[in-house]
């Protein structure tokens, strides 16, 4: 079966469906593919910094009116193994929303709009041919079917479909990590994100909606093994390292179909923008998760990457000028963000992190520059 559109975006998380979303609303007939089915739960902090409000507001999502109202944050508090203790305001109001409740929110604004979303569908090949239109190639069940479109943006994430390169330039880091996530009632979390480092890496604990709290980790995968092979097993091995992390965990009850995990995770050296076609998300960078702002990236490079793509298929610029244009303000927009991130990292696994509690009792404002180190400006991009 053959189809053909306008533009095919390739994962329907955050980037993908709000990449939808935006070009349908242009005009654009788009097809929004996922190999998954949604809503489901994901590997994710579920933390929205204060730079996501911009972003939101332009694609019309306001999630304060929500049937499922998140809970709010303005503080982050970072606890070392020893019971040291750093305390920073964050530079605004901070959201807390499930994967699970954010997503369907977006499908739900992406489809409205006029984007087809196909779940359950996997992508086997991804073709340019001459004159600039892809091919890409799937499997929806026991059919096949093959779509023609002008452009093709990739948010799939970390992995990859059969087929897709990366640019010769793309690293990676070389310490391999597994992420876990699960929701947990029964702990009173006040307005703030708590980040617990441990042994092998770090959990954060924050609120999200129906008084639920959301618990991520982000470790090592040499230092998980041996713990177990269920998403609890491992959070509470962590814990072992962390008397308050485990004192916190004790206070709740993970609640049933909520544990999920991925691996390998490599951490990013470079955003990778464009390979064959544009990346947006976790597909172009992945950020050091204890930074907070994945969810932040994945809009604001939606919202780059719909522009210039709008640009291209109303043929106001060339495919040359599509590719550079977004590659170069993509490159412009996260590259200092992601090596002030991964500087803070090794800062944060450095044997002298126990001396930071005390350092940022002397300078005050050394926490606060931090937590603004690492977060995206706004732009002034709503119009």
């Amino acid at each position: 079966m053959l189809k053909q559109v306008d533009a095919v975006v390739i994962g329907a998380g955050i980037a993908g469906s709000s990449s939808a979303l935006q070009l349908a609303r242009l005009g654009h007939r788009t097809i929004l593919l996922d190999r998954q089915d949604f809503p489901r739960h994901k590997t994710c902090g579920e933390f929205m910094s204060p730079e996501t409000k911009e972003m939101l507001e332009v694609l019309g999502v306001n999630l304060l009116s929500q049937k499922v109202s998140p809970s709010t944050m303005d503080k982050a508090r970072i606890i070392m193994p020893h019971g040291g203790e750093i305390e920073a305001p964050l530079p605004g109001q901070a959201f807390g929303i499930s994967r699970y409740e954010l997503d369907r929110i977006l499908h739900e604004k992406a489809s409205a709009a006029g984007a087809e979303i196909v779940t359950k569908t996997t992508v086997t090949g991804i073709r340019k041919l001459d004159n600039h239109i892809y091919e890409v190639d799937t499997r929806q069940g026991g059919k096949q079917v093959l779509y023609q479109a002008r452009a093709v943006v990739g948010a799939y994430g970390t992995k990859k479909p059969r087929g897709v390169a990366s640019s010769e330039e793309v690293a990676r880091d070389v310490t391999v990590y597994i992420g876990v996530k699960s929701h947990y009632s029964g702990i009173s979390v006040p307005a703030q994100v708590e980040l617990y480092f441990c042994d092998g890496g770090y959990i954060g604990i924050s609120p999200i909606e129906d008084g639920m709290t959301n618990v991520a980790a982000l470790l090592t995968l040499d230092s998980v093994q041996g713990s177990g092979k269920s998403v609890s097993d491992i959070l509470q091995a962590a814990a072992l390292t962390n008397s308050r992390l485990a004192k916190r965990l004790a206070e709740g009850t993970p609640v049933p179909g909520s544990q999920v995990s991925i691996a390998p995770v490599r951490l990013s050296d470079l955003p990778e923008p464009w390979s064959e076609f544009p990346h947006v998300g976790d597909a172009m960078l992945m950020i050091p998760p204890l930074c907070g702002d994945g969810m932040s990236i994945a809009l604001r490079s939606s919202l780059l990457c719909s522009g210039w793509t709008d640009k291209y298929l109303k043929e106001v610029i060339s495919y040359n000028q599509w590719q550079i244009g977004y590659t170069e303000e993509a490159n412009l927009e996260f590259t200092q963000l992601l090596k002030r991130a991964r500087r803070i990292q090794k800062l944060a696994f450095a044997r002298t992190n126990r001396l930071y509690p005390g350092l940022a009792r002397i300078f005050p404002g050394l926490a606060k520059y931090v937590v603004k180190a690492t977060r995206l400006s706004e732009t002034g991009m709503i119009r």
